[in-house]
Formats: structure tokens, C-alpha cells, sequence
């Protein structure tokens, strides 16, 4: 039985490499997405809490401005003049 051609050792370590550098690659981009994906998912639960909370200050105080700095409320002033 005849054997088989193959190439060159530096070749076949130069074709591995770069396999394995674009699988390593691919690798971490899948990481991030999931790491990604993740975050998306931190704010959208963020801003539906939020909405919440600005809903029960609404109730609460009306319509109003909150200094999201010292907490200060400022009514709102109407665009509509009386």
C-alpha cells in the first residue's frame, strides 16, 4: 500500500494554528454574545422597574420632576395656559 502524500510539517503547524486561532476567535464572540444577550435582559427588567417606581411617585406626588441628584420635586408646569 502506497502512503499517503501529506505536506509539509510547517505548512500543517501554520494551517493548525491559524484553525485554531480562527475557532478561539469564534469562541470568545460567542461568549460576548451570551454575555450580551445577558445584559439586554438586565435592562429591560431595569426600565420596566423604573417605569414602575416613576408610576408610584406619580401617585404618590403627582406630576411632578424628581432631582434624581438631592430628591427635590418640582411640579411640572402645564403647557396649557389657564
Amino acid at each position: 500500500m502506497a502512503k499517503a502524500k501529506t505536506i509539509k510539517k510547517e505548512q500543517l503547524e501554520e494551517l493548525q494554528n491559524l484553525v485554531n486561532q480562527l475557532q478561539s476567535v469564534q469562541s470568545q464572540i460567542g461568549g460576548l454574545e451570551a454575555q450580551k444577550h445577558e445584559l439586554l435582559h438586565i435592562i429591560a427588567n431595569g426600565k420596566t422597574k423604573l417605569d414602575q417606581v416613576q408610576a408610584d411617585l406619580q401617585k404618590e406626588y403627582g406630576d411632578v420632576s424628581v432631582d434624581i441628584k438631592t430628591g427635590e420635586i418640582k411640579k411640572n408646569e402645564s403647557d396649557k395656559k389657564d
